[in-house]
C-alpha cells in the first residue's frame, strides 16, 4: 500500500473493535509454512481476526474439480468478503483452470495492486530510488480465456475490453493515487496497433484523468513504456494498465526492485478483496523451513489496512522493514555483504516478532491510518449509443487463393451486401493483393451494405451466410459490423 496516508481517512480509534471473520488458505508446496509464519506474526502484532479456513489447489485438482476450489468455498468467501490466499500448485497438464483468474473473476475483484519498491542497500537492486504501484485491471483482456482452434492453421483468443470495466481500474488508481499522496498517474496501452480496445483503455484514461487535476497523468506506449520501466522506473508512481501488460509488467518490476518473493498483492472488488503473494507455490522447497513468507506477510499488511486494522499493520510492516534493515535474511535474499544472519522461514518470522513496536532506522517507516475504509469507486453515468448493423465480417477456412475466393463471393454477395475486402490475418489480401502476402487457411472476408453507410437486417445476414453455406463456403464466424451514434465500431482494414 502507500506510504503518507492523509488525515481525513483516519478515523477515531475504537478499542473494542471486534475480530473480523477472514477465510484463509494455507494453499500448496510452501503456503503452509508460510501462511503459519504469517499469522503468526500479524497475531502477535494484534490483528483480530476470525478465520475460516478453506482447502483450495492440487488436493481439489486431484478430486476431479478443474477450478481447484471447492463449491463451499465459495461460501466463506461470500460470507467473509476477505481472502488471505498462500501459493497453490495446479497440476501438470491441460484441463486446469487457473484458480487465480477464476477467483478474481467471479468474485468481480477488477484490480490487482502490487507495491514495487527497492529495498536498498539491504535487498540489491540497481534502482535504488524505485517505489512504484502497479494497478492491473483483473478481469477483462485475454484472460477471458475465450479461445478457439478455427481452422486446421489458425487459433483465435478473444481480447474483451469493456467501458465500464476500463473506467473502474482508471478511477481506483486515480483514487489509490490521491489517498496515499501519489502525484502521477501513468497509462500503459498498445493503442497504436489496437484502436479500439487499448485505444478505449486509453480514451476512459484521459477522461478520468480530467477529473483529478492535483495528480499529474501521462501515456506511454506498452512497449516504450515497460522499457523506460526497466530502464528508469524511479520516473513512475502509479501506473495502471489492461491485464496482460499488467500480469507480466508487475512481476518485471516486482524483480528489478530487488525480487518476486517479496512482493505481495491486494485484488479489490466491490466490498470483497483477496490478498497474496505474487510467487508461486515452489513444491522444491516445501517442507524445509527456508521459505520467505515475506511476499505473503506484506500482503497481510495490504488487508489489514483494508479491514481497518491499519495500526497493526504499520507495526507489523515496519517491524519486517527492520528486520531486513538488521539483515536477518532468508537464502534467497541473503548476501554476505549486507546480510548479518541466514534464517530460516520460523527464525524469520519470530525475528519480525521481535521487532514489533522498532522502526527502521535508514529504509523508510511506514505509516497507516489506523481505521481507514476501502476506497469506493463510482462509475459515471453515459448515455446508451445508438446501434445499427451495416454490415458483417465472416471468416471462412479456404485453401485456395485469395483471387479465387474473392470472385466466388462477389457473385453471391448481392443484392443486399457488397463485399469490400478480404484480409488473411488482418493484411488485406483482396481486392488488389500482392502475390508476396504469405497466406494461411483463415480468412476475413467484409461485407457492407451495398448503399453506403446504410443499415442492414439480421434477417440479411442471416440469408448471406445461407448463399455461403449452399456455395460450399461455410463461415466458420461472423462479426456484425456495427455503428454507434454513427460513428463505426469496427477497425478500417487497408483500403477504407
Amino acid at each position: 500500500m502507500g506510504q503518507g496516508i492523509k488525515d481525513e481517512t483516519i478515523k477515531e480509534s475504537n478499542q473494542n473493535e471486534k475480530a473480523v471473520p477472514v477465510t484463509v488458505a494455507y494453499g500448496d508446496g510452501i503456503g503452509p509454512e508460510i501462511m503459519e509464519a504469517t499469522l503468526r506474526i500479524i497475531r502477535a502484532g494484534g490483528a483480530k481476526l476470525d478465520l475460516e479456513v478453506i482447502t483450495i489447489g492440487e488436493t481439489v485438482f486431484k478430486k476431479g474439480i478443474t477450478a481447484g476450489i471447492e463449491p463451499s468455498a465459495w461460501d466463506s468467501l461470500r460470507r467473509t468478503k476477505v481472502f488471505l490466499k498462500a501459493p497453490i500448485t495446479t497440476p501438470e497438464g491441460g484441463g486446469f483452470k487457473s484458480l487465480n483468474v477464476t477467483v478474481r473473476k467471479t468474485l468481480g475483484l477488477f484490480a490487482n495492486v502490487r507495491p514495487c519498491l527497492s529495498y536498498d542497500p539491504f535487498i540489491p537492486t540497481k534502482h535504488p530510488d524505485m517505489d512504484v504501484v502497479i494497478i492491473r485491471e483483473n478481469e477483462e483482456d485475454l484472460y477471458g480465456g475465450i479461445e478457439h482452434r478455427q481452422t486446421a492453421d489458425v487459433f483465435q483468443c478473444l481480447k474483451l475490453i469493456s467501458i465500464p470495466g476500463s473506467e473502474r481500474v482508471v478511477r481506483y488508481a486515480f483514487e489509490y493515487a490521491r489517498r496515499y499522496n501519489r502525484h502521477k498517474v501513468t497509462c500503459f496501452t498498445k493503442d497504436n496497433i489496437m484502436k479500439l480496445t487499448d485505444g478505449t483503455f486509453h480514451r476512459i484514461f484521459d477522461e478520468v484523468a480530467r477529473e483529478y487535476p492535483d495528480i499529474e497523468n501521462e501515456h506511454w506506449i506498452v512497449d516504450i513504456g515497460a522499457a523506460k520501466l526497466a530502464d528508469s522506473p524511479e520516473q513512475f508512481d502509479v501506473i495502471v494498465m489492461p491485464n496482460l501488460y499488467g500480469d507480466i509488467l508487475s512481476d518485471v518490476a516486482a524483480q528489478i526492485a530487488g525480487s518476486v518473493g517479496l512482493a505481495g498483492s491486494s485484488n479489490i472488488g466491490d466490498g470483497i478483496a483477496m490478498f497474496e503473494a505474487i510467487h508461486g507455490s515452489a513444491p522444491r522447497r516445501a517442507g524445509q523451513n527456508l521459505a520467505n513468507p515475506s511476499g505473503l506477510l506484506l500482503a497481510a499488511v495490504q488487508m489489514l489496512v483494508y479491514i481497518g486494522q491499519g495500526d497493526v499493520a504499520t507495526k507489523v510492516h515496519n517491524a519486517w522493514l527492520r528486520t531486513i534493515e538488521d539483515g536477518i535474511h532468508t537464502y534467497d535474499i541473503f548476501d554476505p555483504a549486507v546480510s548479518s544472519r541466514k534464517v530460516g522461514t520460523k527464525e524469520f518470522a519470530d525475528a519480525v516478532i521481535e521487532n514489533l513496536g522498532k522502526y527502521p532506522q535508514k529504509l523508510k517507516s511506514v505509516n497507516y491510518p489506523a481505521h481507514g475504509t476501502p476506497l469506493k469507486i463510482q462509475l459515471a453515468k453515459r448515455p446508451v449509443p445508438f446501434k445499427e448493423l451495416v454490415g458483417v465480417d465472416v471468416f471462412v477456412d479456404w485453401r485456395g487463393s485469395a483471387d479465387e475466393l474473392g470472385k466466388r463471393l462477389e457473385e453471391i454477395s448481392n443484392p443486399e451486401f457488397q463485399l469490400v475486402m478480404i484480409t488473411n490475418r488482418g493484411t488485406k489480401v483482396y481486392p488488389d493483393g500482392i502475390p508476396e502476402t504469405f497466406c494461411v487457411d483463415h480468412w476475413r472476408c467484409r461485407f457492407q451494405s451495398s448503399a453506403s453507410g446504410q443499415a442492414v437486417t439480421h434477417r440479411n445476414v442471416v440469408d448471406l451466410l445461407g448463399r455461403l453455406v449452399t456455395a460450399d463456403i461455410p463461415p466458420i464466424k461472423t462479426e456484425g459490423l456495427f455503428t454507434f451514434d454513427g460513428k463505426p465500431g469496427f477497425s478500417l482494414g487497408q483500403g477504407q
